[in-house]
């Protein structure tokens, strides 16, 4: 299956698609510190939430929960931007990508510029607005999302090639992590992902032009194509639920390198994805 262009490179750094309760797709230009939304009319508008715009999910309440430069920020219906005090005081370090978990906590990651080993960790914000580390000696915090069940969490840490489950309870949050599948470097590496509504997982690979759909049981089912390289992340949504929403980057790249990086990408892929989980903040 291939994915065709739904916008024009409009992003430096496109990640983190959502399908927003209004209908409308979402996605960051993550080291611009936008927000961009695609418009019924094809228009894409931008909304400056900060430096680092890494992972944004809408509030129950209205707005948005936005994961920024070194911690979160909250963004209100009338587009004001609230800040949250910062996690972490190193200028080397900044938030990646994000989800919101069943009980309505909002999760995100972070990582180092340089990308350098073991310097990122995972944060849960609490509809309270308190911060816990749920992870720690990450690299490159990526891809985070739940079985529809609510038991099992699906995570990426991209320098290790995989998708790994955990068991998972609001109680508890996140145990026993195992494989749940590996990527060959020569296919690309895990970024951001998606779980849909029959359990099946949806991963980008950067570096490797595609998106892959594995099975709840970890078997390869299907893979969609991308005509860019730099493939960070997906989403499903659409009138229907099941259009799988494609976000690329220019990120290193020369102006004439991947014409097409940049774009977002979307295909029809039959499946339907999950409704949006809000943050409870």
């Amino acid at each position: 299956m291939e994915a065709r262009t739904l916008t024009a490179p409009v992003a430096q750094h496109g990640e983190g698609p959502v399908w927003w309760p209004d209908g409308r797709l979402r996605w960051v230009d993550m080291l611009a510190g936008d927000v961009l939304s695609l418009e019924a009319d094809g228009r894409v508008e931008r909304h400056h939430v900060g430096d680092v715009a890494a992972a944004l999910r809408p509030r129950i309440g209205g707005g948005a929960v936005t994961g920024v430069e070194r911690g979160f920020a909250l963004c209100d219906p009338d587009g004001s931007v609230r800040p949250l005090e910062p996690l972490w005081g190193d200028p080397g370090v900044r938030m990646n990508e994000g989800a919101c978990a069943p009980d309505g906590s909002f999760w995100c990651g972070s990582m180092a510029y340089d990308a350098g080993p073991g310097r990122g960790a995972l944060y849960r914000l609490a509809s309270d607005l308190s911060v816990t580390r749920e992870l720690t000696d990450v690299t490159i915090s990526n891809g985070l999302d739940w079985h529809p069940d609510g038991t099992t969490a699906y995570y990426v840490d991209t320098p290790t090639g995989r998708i790994d489950l955990f068991d998972w309870s609001p109680d508890d949050g996140l145990a026993r992590r195992r494989t749940f599948a590996e990527i060959a470097p020569a296919d690309g590496a895990p970024d951001g992902l998606t779980v849909d509504g029959e359990g099946g997982v949806w991963v980008a690979l950067w570096g490797g032009s595609a998106v892959r759909r594995y099975a709840p049981d970890g078997r390869l089912d299907e893979v969609v194509t991308v005509a860019a390289r730099q493939v960070t992340a997906c989403a499903l949504g659409g009138s229907g639920g099941d259009e799988l929403f494609v976000t690329t980057s220019r990120e290193g790249l020369a102006p004439d390198d991947d014409p097409l990086a940049g774009c977002v990408f979307h295909a029809s892929v039959g499946v339907r994805g999950q409704a949006v989980r809000r943050f409870a903040g």
